[in-house]
């Protein structure tokens, strides 16, 4: 392999690390997530829907107060729905 097919190769490596990285940065790491309750459809919670309820997807009420969605850090208890905003904990009779 020639000096400039090196350099090329060389180029290309680093271009694609640091897309890589790009990406990475744009999408919100677990640490920067946090649990929601309230906010989730039914059926389309991340988990924490109550007794008899195996986790994720179980909720089977709109909004169930018992049921969490993770979002982005700082964000939840501004989340409005037709019940109310979300919640950083459980909303009992919801």
């Amino acid at each position: 392999m020639n000096t400039h097919a090196k350099i090329l190769v060389g180029a290309g490596a680093l271009l694609a690390v640091s897309a890589t990285a790009a990406v990475a940065q744009n999408r919100p790491a677990a640490t920067e997530m946090e649990k929601c309750y309230g906010v989730a459809r039914a059926g389309q919670n991340d988990c924490a829907a109550g007794p008899g309820t195996t986790c994720a997807g179980t909720s089977t009420r709109d909004y169930q107060g018992n049921a969490w969605k993770l979002v982005p850090k700082g964000t939840c208890t501004t989340i409005r729905t037709p019940k109310g905003n979300g919640s950083l904990s459980v909303i009992p009779n919801r």
